[in-house]
């Protein structure tokens, strides 16, 4: 059979061999284990590439399928299994190296889809190579090779996404044949099987059976995507030829031929594959974000390791750094090194021709941050005295880049014609213009320097020092430079614009400080209304100039500029508002680090500009009034001159408002700078007062003829007149301005002259009469005062601004007639504060709101005609303390009705869009009712219960009575009408008369089952929101009136309403809103069942009879159907109920009301509704299991609250015991009939499946509680002669080993897997009690020992089960000890030394290693569980005796998984707790400090780096308490171990420093929660700490050294930095004096100055507080 094979080879080379033939024979040689051939492979590939050489060499010619079949034939050949095995089995295979070549060309002709084949085929013939290290040697054996494959491929690359991205609609020839493609695979087992019926014909013979075919092999690239293929197949190029540079000995050979061939092709590539354009184009290139990362990674290293090796630095020096400064140390490497490299790259970067002109200064401008951050990686870290040079380096390095941008700042002309002389930019390129900056597009530009800015500032290139002092500020300079191109050619609407001013005010302010005036003006005063992201890094720049300067202590500085750019003439018309929620939030902040002379400082600036610029400005315009010239240039005078009015009075208010207030411990010398401002004021505030025109009349137009005119219409007006109409909305508006600017000023003058006299008895007050004026005549008595707010509050030039202003002056004037107490006792007094509280009310205000709910962001200057009310309600509900004492009841009546109201319309939570301080009407509203306060307010918190009630009882009313009336609503409309209004309802509800007629109500609906309302489900939708707010009232304010009425109204609802249903509708007669709204309904009266005034509901109806009532009034209910049962809102009404009925028994029973009388009558009902429940279910189907599930759930609730109170005295346990004993009689044999299946009618019951796993189980548990608590509370005499039992003992065991069989062989819900838990444990100890007192202990003992064993196992496997995740774990672990303590409680030695040895067998470090971890934690949660457990003497003696065993054991696993981030939450954070516990319940048991020592090497290998906010505070908070537990319970491990223990302290501190510095964005949301109470665990320790000084005495200095060392690295979050400051102070009062004369000299000059920032406030703070604590210690 071979011999007849054997005559292939010569027919392969046969010429009278047709071509078709030989491409068949060739198939058939490879596949066939037959054919015999010398090196057969070796010789059919030779033979394929020798072929497709010859063709493409013109030697020899056969048709294009026949080239296409070689090629396939080819490609199927290198992917073989057959040849890689061949080469796995260390056998050469070579191809041709002129093969390559052809490979190239033909990878070039595909770039320009002049290729005649399909591009994926050349491609997989690629991949085949590059697969295999032999095969790929036809390339990587010569550099030059694998770089003209890596340029070829990119160049196709970018051409496909450039082709995809401009031509997306169209398909060209090879884009259609390379889909095709696709299916080829599948096309060629079709082709094989033709071909091989061929080789018949040629053979005579048919060949054997085929091996595994290798199209089968090849079929996976080829279903790719083609274009993803592509680039899969340029990263293992880049992988390749990466490989091949690495391994280069000469860097000048890698750098030329990467600049003249790599770089061009690589920068484009890496652009487009990073161009927002392809992630979001619809086209047909799909690429994974991984694939794109993984090849931008490659790019990335091959160009920095070719341009930027370290044997290029000299290179680099010589021909950056100036001559002087390089002073001959690269003279020698220059001359062997390359000459001009940064010329080189720029002039390849910036020439035509490597992509299209439109994407040229695209990919420019991302090549060249990114050539500077190699650059930094590579040359920017040095030591010593290279350190500065290499800074140096850097940064002539980057004044090489910026030109390029077509940037070019002012004295670096020189360079960059220097550039030029040398070829930077090439001949083709015309010259920039004479303008020094005309880039072709200001938003590139813009970004590529922020990046180049941002990476010079993370870098630290600029040294402000040396760069004064050696280098002749050269850096200052060109930063000084580039700013004013920034400024000069200013773009306020680009984002970029801002963040660079922002990075350059970050390296040195001093950039920024000759053109603040414009950097205040466009960034901040002038600044146009823009996009949010625009507006985000406006106020980023505007922020962070104001915390430098708060720094630099120089804000007075600042705010003469912003002052002197305030008062210079507006740009335009309107200015934007000058503080906006951030920038005063931030203004705040800032002033705490302001020392108060400065901010006073601030304030008498803006007085002075007042005075100086505006004052003068509204003078002359008084005077032209006068004189009735050149009135429309006046106007507009006005107007400008009222809008910086206005703005500088918002200016002044923040300023004062966040200025600290003085008090008598302030210096004398800032007590009178302060009296001096306030002076001031008062004279600027006359001063405009006095110039503001009088508002008795509108204009100089006649009011009358101004309406008169105005009802005609414009059609209507004469020309004269209607100018006239205009002139007087002009003056209108800037008197508006004038107005409000006059009333804040006044306000805001008033509010701090007040409060330094309240605080500062050292201060006299400027307005030293009790009852201040506006400045009319007679406004002198309290009482014409608040008619002069009236009228200027109804005049018609008060805006809503004026009006809010006004208000608060009024507010301020009722502190000073209260505070006043020579006032207090006039007779005029009272009503004076009356009519003040009611102008501030302004009910006809409050009663009239706009549609829509608006917002308001808390600052005065922001009131507007849109969001006045939203103020307005916000500054009632702020002083209601105040003003509600001096309204009437009608008023308060309105304030609840409008609160209820805004609750009920309105939306009660903040949008997603709106900054934090955003108000609306609901929201004040919401956060009012949350208030504690609300409570303390008992006339509004009783009219709110009465509006609360008014709305209950008009759906009442509005609902469908199918029957008779109610007889309480009866009574309402005989007496107060069935029209009256709802506030007259709210006065009879609450009498004693209705009450009782609700009550009767009540009890006749529950003995009749009668419904006396239907309601429908819009009405019923708003009972459950009206509930949803009342159970947000305090229960315990509510008087007794009130929570009665309230009570019995809302039991009402419960009783006697039902869903009115549908005619149309039967099948489902309840829906998921009957339940949500009966389950509301009885969690708010089991929350107002706790109310202090509850008592008073029970002298109305008995405590049974409301037990009673309940229960029957949900028995009757019977519209649930069965399928409902098992749903999630009728567990949560069975839930509700039974936590009103466990509520209202023990409240019975704690009050001692009726125990007997009540319980009994309680006990009787249920026994016998479940009796009759019994009977029923036995005789009926399905329907009534909503009865018996209710039953049964009020029944072990009963027990339950029962069980729980015993135990309070003889006598109440005796008749608690006794009733205990009739429910457990009923309680017993219902379990039981439930447990069984029952037949009925041919349908199959199964109850306890109905009922679901979780309530049987409880159920059981009660039921077992019940049976085993009397039996335990019986003395030794009464238990002396009865043998202890239990009923139903089989029950019992039965179930528990239904448990232990399920706890953990699958997934389990977790409220099931606590609720066996607590039956196992109920179950254990009621046998291990009965065991103890029955004779047969020696059996009962091997039965319980038995159970130990079974139940520990079960536990373990429990806790190791993959199901669970770390929250279900924390959730589980409470009734896991549970049963531990009960397992353990009187456990033998030898049961105790099989838990003992399983733990051992669990903390087996092998079992982490081979990745088993949960195995290993279970034991790790047991030995946490354990050690809190009481245990009997030996079994404590053996487990403290080996806890040191495993204490070691915990640190190796630590360690070990400390290297696995993965496992830091589920694994590594509950060993350290672990450990942890184990030292709290080891203090004095653990004598030897060494192994509490070892704990510190696995706390310090925990990671704190690149974490989660939740896994940081999980981590940073485990490792807190395990140094705690450290400090409080072994103070003997401290003397031998503080440096140490400081050590991991230590990595607590810097991480929060890292992780809680300023981000921007960053600093609010969840996230920065948890930082901050990181910062807060850190001063806890810091504390501690001091508490125990003597053991760190010689350490404090170095701790003060970590913290400002640390310190000087970052800036703080101010809440963050409070918290760390008070513990640090704690630290330095440790501090000798040679601690502090240690750490001044010692320190480095940039950390001394944090320190002794810190020190002088320590000093001016800490030290003196706690000095005056020291007087009263004794």
């Amino acid at each position: 059979m071979a011999a007849i094979y054997s005559g292939i080879h010569l027919k392969l080379k046969s010429l009278q061999t047709p071509w078709e033939d030989k491409l068949k024979l060739a198939r058939f040689a490879w596949i066939s284990s037959h054919c015999l051939l010398p090196n057969k492979e070796q010789v059919l590939l030779d033979w394929c590439t020798h072929a497709l050489t010859g063709w493409y060499s013109k030697k020899v010619e056969f048709s294009q399928d026949i080239l296409e079949g070689l090629w396939c034939y080819l490609d199927d050949a290198l992917h073989s299994q057959k040849l890689h095995s061949f080469i796995k089995q260390g056998k050469t295979i070579t191809l041709r190296l002129n093969m390559a070549q052809l490979l190239l060309d033909q990878l070039e002709e595909c770039a320009y889809d002049r290729s005649p084949l399909c591009a994926s085929t050349i491609l997989s013939v690629l991949q085949g190579i590059l697969s295999s290290s032999v095969l790929s040697s036809l390339f990587t054996s010569k550099y030059e090779l694998i770089v003209n494959l890596l340029s070829k491929f990119c160049l196709l690359a970018c051409h496909k996404i450039q082709k995809s991205l401009h031509t997306e609609h169209q398909i060209t020839e090879c884009d259609t044949c390379e889909s095709g493609l696709i299916t080829e695979s599948s096309q060629n087992e079709h082709a094989t099987a033709l071909e091989t019926s061929k080789v018949e014909q040629i053979t005579g013979s048919s060949p054997p059976g085929l091996p595994e075919v290798d199209a089968n092999t090849h079929s996976k690239p080829k279903k790719s995507h083609p274009v993803a293929n592509l680039f899969e197949v340029l990263l293992q190029v880049l992988s390749c030829y990466l490989s091949v540079q690495r391994q280069q000995a000469n860097p000048n050979r890698v750098f030329t031929m990467v600049t003249n061939q790599l770089i061009q092709p690589l920068v484009l590539l890496r652009y487009l594959l990073t161009s927002k354009e392809l992630a979001s184009s619809p086209t047909r290139i799909h690429l994974s974000q991984q694939l794109r990362r993984d090849i931008r990674v490659k790019i990335d290293t091959v160009l920095q390791l070719a341009l930027f090796p370290s044997e290029h630095l000299a290179s680099y020096k010589g021909e950056l750094l100036p001559a002087k400064e390089d002073s001959g140390k690269c003279g020698s490497g220059g001359t062997k090194g390359l000459l001009k490299p940064v010329n080189v790259i720029l002039s390849k970067l910036t020439s035509q021709g490597y992509c299209e002109p439109s994407l040229l200064y695209s990919v420019k401008s991302d090549a060249l941050t990114l050539l500077f951050k190699f650059f930094l990686e590579s040359y920017g870290k040095g030591k010593g005295e290279t350190e500065e040079e290499r800074r140096m380096l850097c940064f002539y390095f980057l004044i090489r880049l910026v030109p390029v941008l077509d940037l070019h700042p002012d004295g670096y002309s020189v360079a960059t014609a220097k550039a030029e002389a040398h070829g930077a930019v090439p001949p083709g390129r015309k010259s920039p213009p004479a303008s020094p900056c005309t880039p072709e597009s200001w938003n590139l530009a813009l970004q590529a320097v922020e990046s180049l800015l941002s990476q010079a500032l993370s870098a630290d290139i600029y040294n402000v020092a040396a760069d004064r002092i050696r280098h002749k500020e050269v850096q200052l300079n060109f930063y000084r430079s580039l700013a004013q191109i920034l400024f000069n050619e200013a773009h306020p609407s680009i984002s970029s614009w801002y963040r660079c001013l922002k990075v350059l005010l970050s390296l040195n302010h001093l950039i920024l400080e000759p053109d603040l005036d414009q950097l205040l003006s466009s960034a901040w005063i002038d600044a146009e209304d823009m996009e949010a992201q625009v507006q985000r890094a406006r106020q980023l720049l505007v922020c962070s100039l104001l915390q430098i300067y708060t720094k630099l202590r120089q804000l007075p500085r600042l705010f003469s500029v912003l002052l002197s750019v305030i008062c210079q003439p507006a740009l335009d018309d309107r200015r934007p508002p000058l503080l906006s929620e951030g920038i005063t939030t931030l203004l705040r902040t800032c002033f705490l680090d302001t020392p108060p002379s400065q901010i006073l400082e601030i304030c008498s600036s803006v007085l002075k500009s007042v005075s100086s610029y505006i004052l003068p400005d509204l003078e002359k315009e008084r005077e032209a009034d006068k004189m009735e010239i050149d009135e429309g240039h006046q106007n507009q005078e006005k107007e400008d001159a009222s809008r910086k009015l206005s703005s500088l009075s918002q200016l002044l208010h923040v300023v004062l408002f966040n200025l600290k207030t003085i008090d008598n411990a302030s210096p004398a010398p800032l007590v009178k700078q302060c009296k001096r401002l306030v002076e001031e004021m008062q004279q600027t505030v006359n001063d405009v007062l006095h110039l503001v025109p009088s508002e008795r009349t509108p204009s100089k137009l006649d009011a009358a003829s101004t309406k008169r005119n105005l009802k005609k219409g414009k059609n209507g007006l004469d020309p004269k007149e209607s100018e006239k109409v205009s002139e007087v909305k002009i003056e209108t508006f800037w008197k508006h301005r004038a107005k409000e600017a006059a009333l804040l000023l006044r306000y805001t003058w008033v509010e701090v002259d007040s409060l330094f006299h309240y605080y500062c008895s050292k201060y006299t007050p400027v307005d030293s009469s009790p009852i201040a004026s506006i400045g009319e005549s007679d406004a002198s008595s309290s009482s014409s005062f608040v008619l002069h707010m009236e009228s200027l509050h109804h005049s018609p030039f008060c805006s809503p601004m004026s009006r809010f202003l006004l208000k608060c002056l009024s507010l301020q004037q009722m502190k000073k007639i209260l505070l006043a107490s020579s006032l207090l006792h006039e007779p005029s007094t009272e009503a004076t504060l009356n009519s003040a509280a009611r102008f501030i009310l302004a009910k006809s205000e409050l009663e009239v709101r706009p549609d829509g709910e608006q917002g308001w962001d808390g600052q005065i200057g922001s009131v507007n005609s849109s969001n006045y009310h939203v103020a307005h309600w916000h500054l009632v509900t702020s002083n209601l303390p105040l003003i509600l004492p001096h309204l009437s009841e009608e008023e308060v009546g309105q304030i609840a009705h409008i609160l209820v109201s805004s609750l009920l319309n309105r939306q009660i939570e903040r949008p997603k869009d709106k900054p934090p301080g955003w108000l609306s009407f609901s929201i004040i509203s919401s956060q009012l009712i949350a208030s504690p306060t609300f409570a303390e307010m008992a006339s509004l918190l009783s009219a709110t219960i009465h509006s609360f009630m008014q709305r209950i009882v008009s759906v009442l009313k509005a609902g469908n009575k199918p029957k008779i009336c109610p007889m309480f609503l009866t009574f309402l409309e005989k007496e107060i009408g069935v029209n009256s209004p709802e506030r007259d309802i709210s006065q009879l509800v609450s009498t004693l008369v209705r009450k009782e007629a609700i009550v009767e109500d009540i009890l006749l609906s529950s003995k009749t089952g009668d419904v006396y309302i239907l309601l429908r489900d819009t009405q019923t939708t708003e009972l459950v929101n009206l509930i949803q707010i009342i159970s947000k009232l305090n229960q315990d304010g509510m008087n007794s009136e009130d929570l009665s009425s309230l009570f019995l109204l809302l039991l009402f609802l419960l009783t006697s309403t039902s869903r009115q249903l549908d005619q149309m509708i039967t099948d489902c007669p309840e829906s998921e809103d009957d339940a949500l709204f009966l389950t509301k309904l009885l969690r708010l009266l089991d929350y107002l069942l706790e109310g202090r005034a509850f008592q008073s509901v029970l002298k109305l109806i008995h405590g049974g009879t409301l037990l009673e009532t309940t229960v029957s009034c949900l028995l009757n209910s019977n519209s649930v159907s069965v399928g409902s049962i098992c749903s999630a809102s009728w567990v949560n009404l069975v839930k509700a109920a039974q936590g009103f009925i466990r509520t209202l028994v023990n409240l019975i029973i704690v009050r001692n009301s009726s125990v007997r009388l009540n319980l009994d009558q309680f006990a009787s009902y249920l026994t016998s509704k479940e009796m009759a429940g019994r009977q029923i279910l036995q005789s009926s189907s399905g329907a009534s299991m909503m009865s018996a599930h209710l039953l049964l759930a009020f029944l072990t609730s009963f027990s339950q609250a029962i069980t729980s109170n015993l135990g309070r005295s003889k006598p109440m346990d005796q008749t608690l015991t006794q009733i205990l004993a009739r429910t457990t009689a009923s309680l017993g044999p219902a379990v039981e009939f439930i447990m069984k299946p029952h037949t009925n009618k041919e349908t199959f019951i199964q109850p306890a499946s109905i009922f679901g796993q979780v309530f049987i189980v409880e159920v059981v548990t009660v039921l077992l509680q019940c049976e085993v608590t009397p039996l335990f509370m019986k003395s030794e005499s009464e238990q002396s002669g009865t043998q202890l039992t239990l009923i139903h003992k089989t029950l019992y065991h039965g179930f528990c080993q239904q448990i232990l069989r399920e706890l953990n062989s699958a997934p389990r819900p977790m409220d099931f897997l606590v609720s066996s838990l607590h039956f196992l444990s109920a179950f254990y100890t009621a046998l291990e009690k009965i065991t103890e007192k029955r004779e047969e202990a020696k059996e009962g003992g091997k039965e319980l020992e038995a159970l130990f064993m079974q139940m520990v196992q079960n536990l373990h496997r429990l806790l190791a089960a993959p199901w669970l995740s770390s929250t279900d774990i924390g959730e589980l672990e409470p009734a896991v000890q549970e049963l531990l303590r009960h397992l353990v409680e009187k456990s033998s030695i030898s049961q105790f030394n099989l838990l003992l040895l399983m733990i051992r067998e669990g903390l087996d470090i092998s079992k982490l290693r081979a990745g088993n971890h949960r195995e290993v934690l279970s034991a790790v949660i047991i030995i946490k569980l354990l050690s809190c457990c009481p245990l009997p003497e030996a079994c404590s003696k053996a487990l403290w005796l080996i806890v040191p065993h495993i204490i070691s054991a915990m640190v190796f696993l630590v360690r070990s998984a400390s290297q696995d981030v993965s496992l830091t939450l589920p694994f590594t954070v509950p060993t350290v707790t672990s450990m942890t516990s184990l030292l709290r319940q080891g203090e004095g048991l653990i004598t030897n400090p060494h192994h509490v020592i070892l704990i510190f090497g696995a706390l310090h290998s925990l990671p704190l780096d690149h974490l989660s906010p939740s896994v940081y505070h999980s981590v940073f908070l485990a490792v807190h308490e395990a140094l705690f537990s450290i400090i409080q319970c072994h103070p003997q491990v401290i003397l031998k171990a503080a440096p140490s223990f400081l050590n991991v302290f230590y990595r607590l501190v810097a991480s929060i420093m890292q992780e809680g510095r300023q981000r921007g964005d960053g600093d609010t949301g969840a996230g920065s929660d948890v930082y901050l109470q990181c910062s807060r665990l850190t001063e806890r320790m810091y504390t501690h700490i001091a508490a125990t000084a003597e053991n760190f005495t010689a350490l404090t200095g170095f701790m003060v050294a970590q913290y400002v060392t640390e310190l000087q690295k970052v800036t703080l979050r101010p809440d963050i930095k409070m918290h760390l400051t008070e513990g640090i102070y704690c630290v330095l009062d440790m501090c000798m004096e040679q601690d502090l004369k240690f750490l001044k000299t010692s320190l480095h000059v940039g950390v001394r100055e944090v320190f002794n920032e810190l020190y002088n406030s320590y000093t001016h703070y800490h030290k003196t507080q706690r000095q005056g604590e020291n007087k009263y210690t004794v």
